[in-house]
């Protein structure tokens, strides 16, 4: 069909497939509107409503009218397959029902449920969720478009279970575990949901994972409704129980393949405006460097040039260990074949270590993993959604169409890897795991590739690597004896060459012999999956250090996290920076620990796992006052790192550090940020590390310390996360005033996050315990987070009667920073309320206390303000003024961000001001920084720019439409 529209997404529309340029966001949120209620009339009034909400503008119908007229121009191309028409009950959008992506959803599910065959409904449901293809009514922010997104997303919930149930009749039961187990994160209390999981997961021979899935189900359901699961669940879990015939999966269904989504016809996704514009993103180099004497695997290598070539390659290997076995060298074959194939990826590289079996630790979420993709990828980090699921979504994005190797590490099971797998098949994905993911397969089309140990040729190849042939021909029994406790695992023949190589006069022989004593007096390491003399070469090479490196080693079993930098290790260790450098590159020369980047040092998990085993032999005392060092020194240079990227902020100095911990230095902003970036993953260990051994003032204060950093990167989860930790231990100690601030930081999260009712539950227990407390100054900052919450709830009144007592007990206290925070808050929330002059009062003080204080930042903000009442004020030039004072200081500290809104602001002043030219120009400034960091404001101001020619201002439009 020639015209198709979308809410689904970004409201768009197209005819042939050119996309039609539709206005800024508001004039889109009535078209909005008319489709959702096509072919139907809709008064004037309740466009008014729906577009506007409680904050209609003045002389609102006229503007409404030339909104109307300019999409009855920008519609012509459409001819007479869709038009606005006007009707005395209001105005309708007449179009084919098929050409609205919303309708056609609706029919096609509707067909679907009404299908006889399943094969044919499975097709029409595949149809109907191809057509979301992002975020409904993306731009358009009412309360009317937030309830119908809402009840929209149910509408869709509905269909992808139905959609579920009819996979699971065909007998496609294979696909859907993956898919599923991350649906049922999202709504974990949703028990028809919960039930096709664990049938799927049955019919897959995964009874145990489907019994699993059943208990947490119950134990979550008693914990927060105070209920049982339904009879239908309960008698699926007895059928599992007794393998119940009638579970048996059916014979996989015949007939037509289902369409993909991109095949399905009608699928009402217009093709992007000629607006899209690409903006330079960085190429980013994340691969480790390439292994060292890597040797042999050449049948493994050739067989992933034939997995990875054009011709054969779905884009996904997955490397995993034939019985599961660590340091078989499956990050060493990644690597080195992706060094080898670096020219075939020109945009770029990625690499994580999910640590999906890390002794010390939890695996890596994967939403940690994608918020640091999407840092690498150059996201603005304003932009990144709050959710996993649209984290996931923009991380595929920004890899569409990118010949790109994404390289996942150490992978636990397919439910980490699953967001992480991007959406184009340029990219091409590496995986290593121990075990087999055939999951991936099944639902991915990744390929397999097994790894078994080195076999005898290949591991003597490895040893004469590292010692020299002369060497190891001199003494033919005492290498087969030290190859035959290595058992073919690249780990334990590297440690053990390590230790050979280390001294050149140790006989072989003398080293095989100790290697055969240590395996007489140790047990296997007790890991399952590692051959059994791997302890035994572990401890000869331990017991080959001088003792101050042992101890070195030792003290780093007690630590967490992916890694550690030299001052912690100073810090842990109680030595000088230059004295632990010395030791760590001891060990280094021993193969225990591995310098991956300058300065900064790790372990393999089984080398992690005996440093934890001589860690624990070491006396109580001693562990307790190296944990207390080590968090001392990171609690210590995160504090400092917090006041350089907010000096203002109100901090909670900790006390004094041991006597032999010396912090980093964090001499300004960017090196702050330089330092949380580097140990964040670290970090998150650190406060893990601190519950486990009960210290608990130094959770509350790590947790505080960390806002500020996941507030400016949005990560929001591990915001969230820490946050609750410190709550626990903030009860725990008894600190009514800790307790206070967690929950007004959870608040600011929840807020953050949309979870707006949790946000304003949170901000309230803050409020309450500060008043116990008697502190005026904090229980202001709340009543502030309470009127944000209102804000964001659409409730403006009550948004600014918070400011208002924020202010009131600011004053009272003389806390100057408050002040002009909440006078600035205060001053906007009235010019939008219409109240300009007061406005204008509010917004003054608060650029006097600003420039009083030296806060640049909150500065530019209140000029803004300020500029904003007074264009509503039709004083033109006095806004030009205020967002030129605004300017100058944003661009002064580099916030692109904050410079894109101020110079659409002037933009539209300029035009109020009928100085067309440059408003234009001022528009261009704001659209190209905006399309280089991906402002949500780029389609409003190509909107403004197309609408320059032959338009009038939007608050000086025409009359009614005919």
């Amino acid at each position: 069909m020639p015209v198709e529209f979308c809410v689904l997404r970004d409201v768009v529309a197209s005819v042939d497939g050119l996309g039609l340029e539709l206005g800024h966001a508001r004039q889109r949120s009535v078209l909005a509107v008319l489709l959702v209620e096509a072919p139907h009339a809709v008064p004037v009034d309740r466009l008014v409503e729906r577009v506007w909400g409680d904050h209609a503008p003045q002389r609102v119908r006229e503007t409404l009218y030339g909104y109307l007229s300019r999409l009855r121009k920008a519609l012509a191309p459409a001819g007479q397959d869709a038009s606005i028409v006007r009707h005395s009950g209001g105005y309708a959008l007449v179009a084919d029902a098929r050409s609205i992506d919303l309708h056609h959803f609706r029919t096609l599910a509707a067909r679907a449920r009404a299908a006889g065959e399943p094969a044919a409904a499975a097709a029409l449901f595949e149809q109907a969720l191809g057509l979301w293809t992002g975020e409904p009514f993306a731009l358009c922010d009412t309360p009317w478009f937030a309830s119908l997104r809402e009840e929209l997303r149910h509408e869709r919930f509905t269909v992808v279970l139905d959609h579920n149930d009819v996979r699971l009749r065909l007998g496609r039961h294979g696909e859907l575990p993956a898919e599923l187990s991350t649906a049922v994160d999202e709504h974990p209390l949703d028990e028809r949901l919960a039930g096709q999981l664990m049938l799927a997961l049955y019919r897959s021979g995964r009874a145990a994972d489907a019994l699993t899935r059943y208990q947490e189900l119950r134990e979550r359901l008693a914990e927060e409704l105070g209920a049982d699961p339904g009879p239908r669940l309960r008698t699926l879990h007895r059928q599992i129980l007794t393998n119940d015939p009638a579970l048996a999966p059916p014979e996989a269904a015949e007939g037509a393949p289902i369409p993909s989504r991109d095949q399905a016809p009608g699928s009402g996704t217009a093709p992007a405006g000629r607006h899209s514009g690409t903006a330079h993103r960085p190429v980013p180099r994340q691969l480790p460097g390439p292994p060292r004497r890597f040797t042999g695997r050449v049948r493994e290598l050739a067989r992933l040039d034939e997995l990875l070539s054009p011709a054969e390659s779905t884009g996904t290997v997955v490397i995993s260990a034939i019985g599961g076995a660590g340091g078989v060298g499956k990050t060493w074959l990644a690597l080195h074949w992706a060094h080898h194939h670096l020219r075939r990826f020109p945009d770029g590289q990625l690499y994580a270590d999910l640590r999906g079996f890390d002794p010390s630790a939890d695996p890596v979420p994967p939403g940690a993993a994608v918020r640091g993709f999407l840092d690498a990828l150059g996201a603005d980090p304003a932009r990144i959604p709050a959710d996993l699921d649209g984290q996931a979504g923009l991380y595929r994005s920004l890899t569409a169409g990118r010949r790109m190797l994404i390289v996942l590490d150490d992978i636990r099971d397919s439910a980490q890897v699953v967001p992480l797998l991007p959406g184009s098949p340029t990219c091409t994905v590496l995986i290593t795991s121990r075990n087999r993911l055939t999951g991936l397969a099944a639902t991915h089309g990744a390929g397999m590739l097994g790894l078994d140990v080195l076999i005898e040729a290949e591991a003597r190849e490895l040893l004469v690597r590292h010692l020299g042939r002369r060497r190891t021909d001199a003494e033919p029994e005492a290498v087969a004896s030290l190859l035959r406790h290595c058992a073919g695992l690249p780990l334990a023949i590297g440690i053990l060459a390590a230790r050979a190589a280390a001294d050149p006069e140790l006989p072989l022989s003398a080293l095989a012999e100790e290697v055969r004593e240590a395996a007489g007096r140790l047990d296997a390491l007790d890991t399952g999956d590692v051959a059994a003399d791997l302890r035994a070469v572990f401890s000869s090479s331990y017991h080959a250090l001088d003792p101050a490196t042992a101890e070195v080693f030792a003290l780093l079993g007690l630590t967490s996290g992916p890694d550690i930098a030299v001052p912690a290790v100073a810090a842990l260790t109680a030595l000088p920076a230059p004295r632990a450098r010395v030791l760590l590159r001891r060990l280094q020369a021993a193969h225990l620990v591995q310098e991956h980047v300058p300065g900064r040092y790790r372990m393999h998990d089984l080398t992690r796992l005996y440093a934890g085993e001589r860690a624990s032999a070491l006396p109580a005392a001693d562990r307790h006052a190296a944990c207390h060092r080590l968090l001392d020194s990171w609690l210590h240079t995160a504090h400092a790192a917090a006041g350089r990227l907010d000096p203002h902020r109100d901090h909670v100095p900790p006390g004094g550090p041991r006597p032999d911990v010396v912090p980093e230095e964090v001499p300004d902003h960017d090196a702050a940020l330089a330092w949380f970036t580097a140990e964040h993953a670290v970090l998150l260990g650190a406060v893990d590390l601190a519950v486990e051994h009960r210290f608990d003032t130094h959770v509350w204060q790590l947790a505080r310390s960390l806002e500020t950093f996941f507030d400016y990167r949005g990560h929001w989860h591990d915001w969230a996360a820490t946050q609750h930790t410190a709550l626990l231990a903030a009860r725990r100690l008894g600190n009514l005033s800790w307790q206070a601030g967690a929950h007004r930081s959870l608040g600011s999260v929840h807020t953050q996050t949309g979870r707006l009712d949790d946000g304003y539950a949170h901000f309230l227990h803050a409020l309450d315990l500060y008043r116990r407390i008697d502190d005026p100054v904090s229980e202001a900052h709340t009543h502030r987070g309470l009127g944000w919450v209102r804000d964001r709830q659409g409730r403006r009144r009550d948004s600014l009667h918070h400011n208002e007592q924020a202010l009131a007990l600011y004053r009272k206290a003389g806390h100057l920073p408050g002040q002009a925070l909440a006078l600035n808050n205060a001053g906007w929330l009235r010019a939008l309320l219409g109240d300009h002059r007061s406005s204008l009062d509010h917004c003054t003080q608060a650029v006097a206390l600003n420039q009083e204080i030296g806060d640049l930042h909150a500065e530019a903000g209140a000029w803004d303000s300020l500029g904003y009442a007074h264009h509503h004020l039709s004083q033109y030039a006095e806004a030009i003024s205020c967002y030129e004072r605004a300017l100058g200081l944003v661009r002064g500290f580099g916030d692109r961000y904050g410079e894109t809104e101020i110079l659409n602001h002037l933009g539209d002043t300029r035009l109020a001001a009928h100085d067309r030219d440059a408003a234009r120009t001022v528009w261009r400034q704001a659209l190209r920084i905006a399309e280089g960091m991906g402002h949500p404001a780029v389609d409003e101001l190509h909107g403004k720019l197309a609408g320059l020619d032959g338009t009038t201002p939007e608050d000086a439009a025409g009359g009614a439409p005919a």
